[in-house]
């Protein structure tokens, strides 16, 4: 008998069942898929936080999971012995105009208030050509120190290795016994659309692309032309992603990479001859509100769902794991209201 039934194995079950064991649960995990079957098995892994302003719950959630992220990894690593490909290694975006730019110092002072000590925004001179940088028509850019990386796969490898190393079974099928949680994803979200008769969320379908190209293992990630670069430290770099809603084939790549590709090699032509050696697609959970859906299960009184990570859940599940926890082992409820089922 097992205290917690954990279905999914994404970043969301494989995180919660992670903190639920470190906590003394008996916990199970199943997928008929195996871990990181469906986007948590991609290859991007920003973990990049919001614009600091406008500030709300869920800024505040995902400021403080991001802080939490080091530690969370570190601990995984260190209990399975597999990487998951993390650094906080800052995030550089260029700066277009002298409108961008006067914004963007505006939130300087803002980021202090809202991040306090904890990471830095502020607004730079553009370094020497040649180095790992994106060229800035302004000659200045946007740096953070909140932002950092995994690598998606090897996360949710490190997590499972992690939880084998403490005795937790992740099985393709079983019965529920105990609390049940469900981190489905996309085909949970379709799930419960079919019994509502509405949209409770859907799949958005991401193109990204992985390189053979080494910027350097604590190499910054960059933000430009609305496109990730993200350095791996196995020597590989990431480049993401599209958002498509209209989709004939989620897990299918085809000429929107293409066009991704050419953005990418525009804002950064030192990519210009680096071999593609991945093309990924798939589908990303979003929920109606593009918040986490977290708390008691629309449609199975008394068990749990935590799904909707979209392009955060990543990012967000240090954080989301711990409320999981706090609610399915001790009945604390303090999940913010906009993420609530």
């Amino acid at each position: 008998m097992v205290d917690i039934t954990i279905r999914g194995a994404g970043i969301f079950g494989l995180s919660i069942a992670w903190v639920c064991t470190r906590r003394g649960a008996s916990v199970r995990v199943v997928d008929p898929n195996g871990p990181a079957a469906g986007a948590s098995g991609g290859i991007v892994g920003a973990l990049a936080p919001h614009v600091p302003e406008n500030w709300n719950e869920k800024k505040a959630f995902q400021l403080a999971s991001l802080l939490m992220a080091e530690s969370f990894w570190t601990e995984v690593a260190q209990t399975g012995g597999v990487s998951p490909g993390y650094a906080r290694t800052g995030r550089l975006q260029p700066i277009a105009d002298e409108r961008a730019l006067v914004l963007a110092q505006s939130r300087e002072d803002t980021a202090a208030e809202l991040w306090q000590d904890h990471a830095r925004w502020e607004v730079i001179a553009a370094p020497e050509a040649g180095t790992w940088s994106p060229p800035s028509a302004t000659g200045f850019l946007i740096r953070d120190t909140l932002s950092a990386r995994v690598h998606p796969r090897q996360a949710c490898a490190a997590l499972v290795a992690a939880l084998c190393a403490m005795g937790v079974e992740i099985v393709k099928e079983t019965v529920d016994e105990g609390q049940v949680l469900h981190a489905t994803g996309v085909a949970g979200l379709a799930e419960i659309n079919r019994a509502k008769g509405k949209t409770f969320g859907n799949g958005v379908k991401g193109q990204a692309a992985l390189l053979a190209f080494d910027a350097g293992p604590q190499a910054p990630q960059l933000f430009a032309d609305t496109l990730h670069f993200i350095p791996h430290a196995d020597g590989t770099l990431a480049i993401g992603s599209t958002s498509e809603r209209d989709y004939k084939d989620g897990h299918s790549t085809d000429a929107l990479l293409d066009e991704v590709l050419n953005r990418a090699i525009a804002a950064m032509p030192v990519l210009r001859d680096a071999p593609v050696i991945e093309r990924w697609a798939g589908l990303r959970p979003r929920s109606q509100s593009r918040a986490p859906v977290l708390g008691e299960h629309p449609l199975y009184p008394g068990q749990f769902i935590a799904n909707g990570g979209f392009k955060i859940g990543f990012g967000m599940a240090p954080r989301i794991a711990e409320v999981m926890a706090d609610l399915m082992l001790e009945g604390r409820d303090e999940m913010p209201e906009g993420f609530r089922a």
